[in-house]
């Protein structure tokens, strides 16, 4: 199941060659074997998704088949309310939270026959670069597992990856999506913001946050978003923009001209990254695409911007968990200063409270211009220097990472160094751009290398075409795998 395109699993099904029980059983029974060694997944669903896929059996025995994500297992980041399902966040102020509805996004994909099979591990309120800032432990990379799956969603990344699942969803603040794609060798894909309602995604950073799919090929990734895309009257910034995202999904790259950033060739880009990023470059040009080499300045100040940015929205988005509104709330606390403050320091992780600090400092009386208005202006700066270079090129090509995946506690105590591995990835979240990160090949130890395409907003069937094209020219297996 977990290497079959789903276009080929919707055929079977309708086939009758198999039936959703038996692929929700099959996803289960893979999530049991490998779950104990990765921590993918911090909520199973069996018996949720067992009776989905009876449901579903039903209709398809009446004729009726939703598409092609019927009956096909769907793993779900840990922060996208499921009606009914406790949804935590990795943290523990939400541990035992049960939303009474479910997201736009989860209600779109159950809509079009998706099968929930678990809620995905994440960095706690997905803040973090390798899912170890998680209050229920670190989820591990398939690939081998003493390294970071990335983050924050890592969990969906790593479900994917060892076949728990075809597809997942996640979020995308800053990277959150591509990086873990790029760690653990599959399809991540941060669409352009407003492309997918945020109503039921608990809210990082309002500005910057969107809902994305993970697959394992390029035509899975662009099925599961055209399931979940579209305007929501219930979040007014996501809005209606017509596009059909498989419709020449086959038709190449000829004539498209590919933008490769110098950047990505930079100081502390490993010697792996950059070859596979050549190479992919190569591939793009035998196939006719022009490349030409351009620089991106506004990356040198994208990690400064997007960190003021984010904290000073976590930290606002946040107050809300005070163990009287929401949250988690500490027993026997004397009075109320003091339930809030035990609320809080026993319920936030250390990642989130570093974070809800520097954005209160960004935020305070006195210190506002100096940093927060001064990102903002940094923000315009970077969206300009994009849509000035997409007045040359259609896509652009750079590094979804400046490393493979880390070992585990390698960077835990190094918030800077934590912070840098987002480097490629945060500008396009500044500009509300949509990004896509692929498998380039690996290293020489076997750890998966990501390629990232990027383009101007709503131009995600380019994203695709050209990845589509890429796919076909690289040769990525899933053999020697540690799971």
């Amino acid at each position: 199941m977990s290497n079959t395109p789903l276009a080929t699993l919707s055929e079977r099904l309708q086939k009758k060659e198999t039936t959703c029980v038996a692929l929700a059983e099959e996803a289960l029974a893979r999530i049991e074997e490998v779950n104990p060694k990765l921590n993918a997944f911090i909520t199973v669903m069996r018996d949720e998704a067992l009776a989905r896929a009876r449901a579903l059996d039903e209709e398809l025995r009446a004729g009726k088949s939703r598409g092609p994500l019927h009956g096909v297992p769907t793993a779900l980041k840990d922060n996208l309310c499921t009606r009914g399902v406790r949804m935590t966040c990795a943290s523990k102020i939400l541990e035992n939270f049960v939303p009474p509805y479910n997201a736009t996004s989860v209600a779109r994909a159950e809509e079009a026959g998706a099968v929930f099979v678990g809620k995905t591990n994440m960095d706690e309120f997905a803040m973090g670069s390798s899912t170890e800032h998680s209050a229920f432990g670190a989820a591990h990379n398939p690939w081998d597992l003493e390294r970071v799956t990335g983050g924050s969603s890592g969990g969906s990344a790593a479900a994917v990856a060892s076949g728990c699942a075809p597809v997942a969803l996640g979020s995308d603040t800053g990277g959150s999506i591509r990086q873990p794609a790029a760690f653990c060798g599959v399809v991540g894909m941060k669409p352009t913001y407003g492309r997918i309602s945020r109503y039921g995604l608990v809210a990082f950073a309002s500005s910057l946050d969107q809902i994305g799919p993970f697959a394992r090929s390029v035509h899975d990734a662009a099925t599961l978003l055209a399931a979940v895309a579209g305007r929501d009257p219930r979040d007014s910034t996501s809005v209606e923009v017509e596009a059909d995202f498989l419709e020449g999904i086959d038709r190449g790259v000829k004539d498209l001209k590919v933008g490769l950033v110098e950047e990505g060739f930079g100081e502390g880009v490993a010697p792996e990254v950059r070859q596979g990023i050549e190479r992919a470059a190569e591939i793009l040009g035998g196939l006719g695409a022009r490349v030409e080499r351009l620089s991106l300045p506004s990356i040198s100040y994208a990690i400064p911007t997007y960190y003021l940015l984010c904290t000073s929205e976590a930290s606002s988005n946040l107050a809300r968990y005070d163990g009287v509104r929401y949250g988690r709330r500490a027993p026997e606390a004397g009075n109320v200063e003091e339930l809030y403050v035990r609320s809080r320091s026993e319920g936030f992780g250390p990642e989130v409270k570093r974070r809800i600090m520097l954005g209160t400092y960004a935020l305070s009386a006195g210190y506002y211009d100096a940093y927060y208005a001064r990102a903002q202006r940094g923000r315009r700066l970077i969206a300009n220097d994009f849509n000035e270079k997409f007045e040359r090129v259609r896509v652009l090509l750079l590094p979804s990472t400046p490393t493979p995946a880390f070992r585990l506690g390698e960077n835990i105590d190094d918030p800077l160094q934590m912070y840098l591995c987002d480097i490629f990835t945060v500008s396009i979240n500044l500009g509300g751009l949509p990004g896509l990160s692929m498998p380039c090949g690996k290293t020489s130890e076997g750890l998966p290398l990501g390629v990232q395409l990027v383009a101007p907003a709503f131009q995600e069937a380019t994203l695709f075409r050209t990845a589509q094209a890429l796919e076909k020219g690289i040769s990525f297996a899933y053999e020697g795998m540690a799971v």
